[in-house]
């Protein structure tokens, strides 16, 4: 398999995500192994504060919401981080409804954690709604970057909630200058903000016979939006996770040769 891989002209991929805290028990480990590859890991897009000086613009009382809705970790830092700029107490009666048990168990980070006002759903935030849906009565406050799913909010709309969205940080392209990006054979991207990155750090970018992965149809729409041709996509019915999908791509190519 790995004489295959090489026939491919796959030796290099470069992630646009921080490296895994364990890389050699992760499945990059594995396809690494697997086909020879060299695999280098690169952060695209960072996360900077909105000040409360310029969320204050956006005239959204937090203490006027009865409930939160978190979707990330970064929600919840800078849902705390603008109450204590703004020097706001944020009630004990406040309920949390977070996108997955993992979100939940960090709001420990800022208050006691009690069941009974905090709520999550397993990283679908349509079955996040279904449980929202059953405190209706509530006002909802939802945390949230500038860049960010419209899905959320037409969810929301549709099933008649109370809300109001608070932009609390930004997400802006990391420094890529240290990047060869022309010598990676494959590509590999997780959102719209990373293709953004790209072309901020590397304007004149051409493609040429580099493969370029996609996670999540809005990933995949920026992609061919920007140009680009879309080589591996994931995930599908096969391949869930990218690295998955990737495996299928070499086997599929390895078999024409």
């Amino acid at each position: 398999m790995e004489r295959k891989a090489r026939k491919l002209n796959i030796k290099n991929i470069l992630v646009s995500q921080p490296q895994p805290a364990d890389f050699a028990k992760s499945p990059y480990s594995d396809l690494a192994k697997k086909y020879n590859l060299d695999i280098d890991f690169h952060k695209f897009i960072k996360i900077e504060e909105v000040p409360s000086k310029e969320f204050r613009q956006q005239k959204v009382n937090m203490l006027d919401h009865t409930a939160v809705i978190f979707t990330s970790r970064n929600a919840v830092d800078h849902f705390f981080r603008m109450a204590k700029e703004l020097r706001l107490e944020i009630p004990d009666a406040m309920k949390y409804f977070c996108i997955s048990e993992a979100t939940a168990f960090y709001l420990q980070k800022y208050v006691q954690y009690r069941k009974r006002k905090i709520f999550y759903g397993k990283q679908n935030f349509a079955q996040l709604v279904d449980i929202i849906k059953k405190h209706k009565d509530e006002k909802y406050l939802l945390p949230c970057s500038d860049i960010h799913k419209a899905s959320l909010s037409k969810l929301l709309e549709e099933n008649k909630i109370v809300y109001s969205k608070a932009i609390m940080y930004k997400t802006v392209a990391a420094n890529l200058s240290k990047v060869r990006i022309n010598s990676y054979d494959m590509l590999i991207f997780f959102s719209p903000s990373g293709i953004t990155s790209l072309f901020k750090n590397f304007p004149k970018y051409k493609q040429g016979d580099t493969l370029i992965a996609a996670f999540g149809p809005t990933t995949s729409k920026a992609v061919k939006d920007s140009g680009l041709q879309l080589n591996i996509k994931a995930p599908t019915k096969t391949a869930p996770s990218m690295t998955m999908a990737i495996d299928e791509y070499i086997q599929k190519e390895s078999k024409k040769k």
